[in-house]
């Protein structure tokens, strides 16, 4: 047993030895300019290696913290991680960027960028390969999204990005209202009529004009009938037949034309 103990201790004393000896790997960037620093960064993010952009991003702004490749680095790691699938850190990076160089003539596209990484971000792999629709999925990101998009729109209208950040808040108005009346729909399914009732008005009220509201209105329709509040069910089923005369709610069955339509009507 002695023996074996000092053959034990004498192999970790070498490998203790050894690993003095080689010491940690050496840095590859060492010695580099801002230029190459940033030239091999940018080729890794082109080249679709983003965890290796990302590195040398982060060391071009360690070494060389002032200067139009450090703003350029701080810019386009906001873009490696949102093309990594880290809308997080995307999100972020975008901010910094935005709060280090408000009049930076590229600061429109940080804004771009975070209010993509939250549009796209809070899908995850699991809904991306369920897809799952928005409005059944916690609206925080859609919500932080909209404002990014917003806040470029109003701040910089004449940007080549805010066109489309237009088309994806009109898509979010729509998905946000969604939400509410998918909660406003769960509720109204379990009975509890003014929970319902509640989240259907705050849908039409704060997102007027999405088409959801649709459905919103026979939500409160049907609640308001449910809890015998006969004034506002009359109410709201004015408010549909004005802004929804075709809707397929309003069909009913011809066969029972002496029941109101939101008694016939199956969800």
């Amino acid at each position: 047993m002695t023996i074996l103990r000092n053959s034990l201790a004498l192999l970790l004393g070498v490998l203790i030895g050894a690993c003095g000896l080689l010491g940690e790997a050496p840095d590859e960037t060492k010695g580099w300019s801002a230029q190459k620093l940033y030239n091999e960064a940018k080729d890794n993010l082109n080249n679709r290696s983003y965890e290796t952009a990302i590195k040398y991003y982060e060391k071009l702004e360690s070494r060389y913290p002032y200067g139009r490749f450090a703003q350029q680095a701080q810019l386009e790691i906001a873009y490696a991680y949102y093309k990594d699938n880290e809308p997080a850190q995307a999100v972020t990076a975008a901010e910094r960027f935005i709060k280090l160089h408000p009049n930076h003539p590229n600061v429109d596209y940080a804004y771009y960028l975070k209010g993509l990484a939250n549009f796209n971000g809070d899908l995850g792999w699991l809904g991306y390969i369920s897809g799952q629709d928005l409005s059944e999925r916690d609206p925080k990101a859609a919500r932080e999204a909209f404002d990014a998009f917003k806040d470029l729109a109003a701040r910089y209208p004449d940007s080549k990005y805010a066109p489309d950040a237009v088309a994806r808040m009109n898509y979010l108005v729509n998905a946000l209202a969604s939400h509410e009346v998918h909660v406003a729909r769960y509720y109204l399914k379990r009975g509890a009529y003014v929970a319902a009732a509640n989240r259907a008005q705050f849908a039409i009220k704060t997102y007027p004009q999405a088409p959801a509201n649709e459905e919103g209105l026979v939500i409160l329709v049907k609640a308001y009938d449910a809890m015998k509040m006969t004034d506002l069910r009359n109410d709201a089923e004015r408010v549909l037949m004005k802004n929804f005369p075709d809707s397929k709610y309003l069909k009913g069955d011809p066969r029972r034309a002496s029941t109101p339509w939101w008694q016939i009507w199956n969800w």
